[in-house]
């Protein structure tokens, strides 16, 4: 079987089997799952990949929620107003997560990114989750946690989907 073939049946049933989880528990965000499996893919698709994607997901993740955390917590809104404060403060996050990459850690500023990118995704299309009140909540509210749990699924469901591929491209041809 094909590299592609196997990638395409893989990745296809266990999407549907991680769509069918997360849309089963009902708090998890199959969107940023799909962009950490993306993410593992992108990172080069093997164990390296998976702690990759996990690290600097979840990195992304902090960042962009101590951002939002000052953005409306610090009264910088009240001196410079609407937008300049946030477009400021999310300005030095990324600076500052950039920065970040002269860690090995932290060196893969996409995957960083894509975790920065699906916390605010979170946050500005959810109504009520961009509040002091969600940004500090000890639930699947707070951007801090649903999103990188459902991160972290994604990339182990993208795992998992590379392994399946593996063994499906392994099986010998069956003879006629």
């Amino acid at each position: 079987m094909s590299e592609l073939t196997s990638l395409a049946i893989s990745v296809a049933l266990l999407g549907g089997l991680c769509t069918w989880f997360t849309l089963s528990v009902g708090v998890l965000l199959i969107w940023a799952a799909f962009a950490a499996w993306a993410c593992f893919f992108h990172s080069g698709g093997d164990l390296q990949a998976l702690r990759t994607t996990i690290v600097s997901n979840c990195f992304g993740v902090l960042t962009a929620w101590v951002t939002a955390v000052v953005i409306v917590t610090v009264p910088g809104a009240e001196l410079l107003g609407e937008p300049l404060w946030p477009s400021l403060v999310v300005c030095l996050s990324i600076a500052c997560y950039i920065s970040a990459a002269r860690l090995k850690s932290f060196s893969s500023i996409p995957a960083v990114t894509y975790g920065y990118a699906c916390t605010f995704a979170f946050l500005l299309q959810t109504p009520g989750k961009f509040s002091a009140e969600s940004l500090t909540s000890l639930s699947f509210s707070n951007a801090l946690i649903v999103v990188p749990v459902s991160m972290i699924i994604g990339a182990v469901f993208a795992f998992g989907s590379a392994r399946f591929a593996a063994r499906l491209q392994r099986r010998p041809a069956m003879a006629s």
